[in-house]
């Protein structure tokens, strides 16, 4: 098979709307790894809401995870993080300080937990936001006193909310990768970690020239790992800039895109590699 490292985007690419993959799909995935491809789902989110996902496929190995900024191998249930992109914390208290005084919703995220101020407090709104990706918040402690490496922090609200969240902090001075990763989350990670660079960074680990490998996603947080990648598709419900930076334009997310791209450049209908 031409494509030996294939990145699959989640939300928006691999699932459809309702968060269901669809047994067409997870059967043409299996094809191709079964042919001999490495299947990587490339997410924004946390291993925790990522790994079952690869489990219900039939898949081990490899996933990557808070949009590049944390790679976890996975075998059963060993799970072991193959690189992170931990961010200045210190750096962090000025965008803490704004969401305080304008009451936007954050959280901050090591590899494999995520934190939230007064998480016993939640209202059921945010806990079931967190309940549909299978996140359990922890209680955020003193951050003085937090010593553990943080991969990401994420403001989170309405369309418009966080419209202006990303407009305001596009005036700082950015020490951090500011990124959109829905309509309704904005991301602050470590300046080099993006998807695109950890894709690159486990192409390299496993010997695999760029040419041979191929990312499918559907946000603005997929440009550079479909501009890294030999061949980028775009779902056809990606905004114009994602669908320019690709090379191919799939079907959507409810229109089974992910098989309908496996098929058309590693297998045929009736499962024959290309």
């Amino acid at each position: 098979m031409k494509y030996q490292l294939i990145a699959l985007d989640v939300d928006g690419t691999l699932l459809m709307d309702d968060h269901t993959l669809t047994p067409g799909t997870a059967e043409i995935i299996r094809a191709a790894a079964a042919e001999g491809a490495e299947i990587v789902l490339c997410t924004g989110r946390a291993p925790q809401s990522s790994i079952p996902l690869m489990k219900e496929i039939g898949l081990e190995g490899s996933i990557i995870t808070h949009n590049g900024a944390a790679t976890v191998g996975f075998k059963g249930d060993a799970y072991s993080v193959i690189h992170e992109f931990p961010l200045d914390a210190k750096g962090l208290q000025p965008y803490f300080d704004y969401c305080r005084e304008h009451g936007v919703h954050f959280d901050v995220n090591t590899t494999f937990e995520l934190y939230v101020e007064g998480a016993d407090q939640l209202d059921q709104e945010v806990l079931d936001m967190y309940k549909q990706y299978l996140i359990v918040p922890k209680n955020l402690p003193d951050w003085a006193g937090f010593n553990e490496p943080v991969v990401k922090v994420t403001a989170a609200g309405t369309k418009e909310a966080m419209d202006k969240v990303q407009a305001d902090w596009s005036l700082w001075d950015q020490q951090f990768n500011m990124l959109r990763s829905g309509d309704y989350f904005v991301d602050l990670m470590h300046k080099e970690s993006s998807k695109g660079a950890a894709l690159k960074q486990l192409a390299e680990k496993r010997g695999i020239a760029r040419e041979q490998v191929m990312a499918i996603g559907n946000f603005y947080n997929d440009i550079s790992m479909l501009t890294y990648a030999g061949l980028g598709i775009a779902m056809d419900n990606s905004p114009l800039e994602v669908k320019a930076a690709a090379n191919d334009v799939t079907l959507s997310n409810n229109e089974e895109g992910v098989k309908a791209a496996l098929e058309k450049y590693c297998l045929n209908p009736k499962g024959a590699v290309l």
